[in-house]
C-alpha cells in the first residue's frame, strides 16, 4: 500500500502596513485582508484596519516569541494574515516567523519601510546609509558606527531615545552632529524636527517640535566631530587608553597582529580565553555586527571590567563568563576561532581548546614566559601551525637624547584546523 501524499503547508500572508493605514495599502494587500478569516498584529496595526475588514482580530500576546508558533498554528481560520509595520522582512516579524514557525507557505506583501521613507524625506541614498536598530538593544550598540561625516538612520524604541542618542554623541565629542527626528512617517500628522546633539534637551524633543510629539520616529544622524572627539576605528588596534584595565591587556600593536591572524568573518564565534580587559573579544565583535564572542575570565573584577569595556566600545552583546578554563568552556557553542591570552599552563587547556575548535577554525595563543613557550613548541610539533616572535620597541627619552625601549616580546602560535574530507 502506497503512503499517503504529504499534506500541503498552510498558507500564511504577512502584510506590511504604514502609518497611513488602509489608503496606503497595495491592491494585493487589501485583497488579502478582505479575504482573511483572522488577522494577527499589534494593537497599533490592528487599529488601522477599516470596518470592511471583518476578520477576527488577534492582538499579539506579551512576550510574543515563545507563544508565536503555537498561536499561528492553533488559531482556527483558512485564511490567516499577519500585520506588520512597514516592510516585514526589515527588522520585522516575517523573518522571525520563517525561523520559529517554518511549516507555513509564507507570502510577504511589503510596504515601504521606515528607512525608505526616512531616506526619501532626507534626500539620502539608501545604499550609502548605515541603519542601526536600538529596539531591544542598548544605546551603546551605536558606538562603532560613529565616525566623521557618516550618515546614520537609527530606529528608536520610544520618544526618550533621541535624547539618549544625543547624550552618547556628546560624550564621544560629536556634539555638533545633526539629529533629525522623523515622526509618524506616512501619516497625516507626520513631523520633522532638527537640532544638533549639543542643542538636544536631556528629555523629549527640542522646543520647536510640534506639541504632542509622542510618536514613533526614525532618527537621522549626520556625525560631526567637535574639537576633541574620541575616535574609535573599526580597524583592530584601538588605543590602549580606550580600555579600562589593570595592566592585563593585549597591547595595541600585538592586538592588531593577533586580530589579523584570527581573521574574523561575519557571523563567526570566538572564544577569548583569559579575557583580561576583553580587548580581543571586543575588537573581534567590532569587525562586523553579526560576529559573536565569549570572553572567559577567572577574576570576577576583571570580568566586570570586560563588560564595562564592551558597553563603552559598542559591543554590549559580548558574553562574559567568570571561571577557570578549561572547566568553564564546557557547554559553550563550537567556536570558529579561539584566542588564548592567559592560563595556558592550566592542565589540558590547549588540548581541550583544539579539540573543541570547529574544522576549518583557527587558534592563536600569545605567551611571554619560557614555560609557556615550551608548550607552544609542543603544540606546533603536534598540530602544525606557525610560531612567531613579536617584538615592539617605542622611542623614549634617554637624557637629552632618544632611544628605543623594547616591550616584553610576545611569542605567538597560530594554526588552522584541517577540514575533514567528506566520505
Amino acid at each position: 500500500m502506497s503512503a499517503a501524499p504529504p499534506s500541503s503547508p498552510e498558507r500564511l500572508v504577512v502584510a506590511g502596513i504604514g502609518a497611513d493605514g488602509w489608503p496606503g495599502l497595495s491592491p494585493a494587500t487589501r485583497e488579502a485582508l478582505s479575504q482573511a478569516d483572522v488577522v494577527f498584529g499589534g494593537d497599533r496595526q490592528l487599529a488601522l484596519l477599516p470596518p470592511e475588514v471583518t476578520a477576527r482580530q488577534v492582538p499579539w500576546p506579551s512576550p510574543l516569541l515563545r507563544a508565536l508558533p503555537l498561536l499561528l498554528v492553533k488559531t482556527p481560520g483558512a485564511h490567516k494574515v499577519v500585520l506588520a509595520s512597514g516592510d516585514p522582512t526589515f527588522f520585522g516579524i516575517a523573518t522571525t516567523i520563517a525561523r520559529v514557525a517554518p511549516g507555513f507557505d509564507l507570502t510577504v506583501l511589503p510596504h515601504p519601510s521606515s528607512v525608505s521613507l526616512a531616506c526619501a524625506r532626507m534626500g539620502w541614498a539608501q545604499q550609502d546609509v548605515e541603519v542601526i536598530s536600538l529596539v531591544g538593544r542598548p544605546a551603546a550598540t551605536l558606538q562603532p558606527s560613529i565616525s566623521p561625516a557618516r550618515r546614520l538612520l537609527v530606529l528608536v524604541p520610544g520618544e526618550e531615545s533621541p535624547a539618549v542618542v544625543a547624550d552618547l554623541l556628546r560624550k564621544r565629542g560629536f556634539g555638533p552632529s545633526e539629529l533629525t527626528a522623523l515622526g509618524n512617517l506616512g501619516a497625516q500628522d507626520e513631523f520633522r524636527v532638527t537640532a544638533t546633539a549639543d542643542e538636544w534637551p536631556s528629555e523629549g524633543f527640542p522646543e520647536h517640535a510640534p506639541s504632542g510629539s509622542k510618536a514613533l520616529c526614525v532618527l537621522a544622524v549626520v556625525c560631526r566631530p567637535g574639537t576633541a572627539p574620541l575616535r574609535l576605528s573599526r580597524t583592530p588596534g584601538l588605543p590602549d587608553e580606550a580600555y579600562e584595565n589593570d595592566g592585563q591587556l593585549t597591547k595595541r600593536h600585538v592586538r592588531a597582529i593577533t586580530l589579523s591572524t584570527l581573521a574574523p568573518e561575519p557571523g563567526e564565534l570566538l572564544w577569548d580565553v583569559g579575557g583580561g580587559a576583553g580587548s580581543i573579544g571586543i575588537e573581534w565583535l567590532r569587525t562586523h555586527p553579526s560576529c559573536r564572542a565569549v570572553s572567559i575570565e577567572r577574576d570576577p573584577q576583571r570580568a566586570q571590567r570586560i563588560a564595562r569595556n564592551a558597553e563603552l566600545l559598542g559591543v554590549p552583546h559580548l558574553e562574559v563568563r567568570t571561571g577557570e578554563a578549561p572547566a568553564e568552556l564546557t557547554g559553550l557553542p563550537t567556536p570558529d576561532a579561539i584566542f588564548v591570552g592567559g592560563g595556558l599552563t592550566a592542565p589540558g587547556l590547549l588540548e581541550h581548546c583544539w579539540e573543541a575548535l570547529a574544522p576549518g577554525g583557527r587558534m592563536v595563543v600569545n605567551v611571554t614566559t619560557l614555560e609557556s613557550e615550551m608548550l607552544l613548541a609542543q603544540a606546533r610539533s603536534q598540530y602544525g601551525g606557525v610560531l612567531a616572535k613579536i617584538e615592539i620597541a617605542k622611542a623614549t627619552a634617554i637624557g637629552r637624547f632618544t632611544g628605543w625601549r623594547p616591550a616584553m616580546p610576545v611569542t605567538q602560535w597560530s594554526a588552522w584546523k584541517a577540514v575533514e574530507a567528506a566520505t
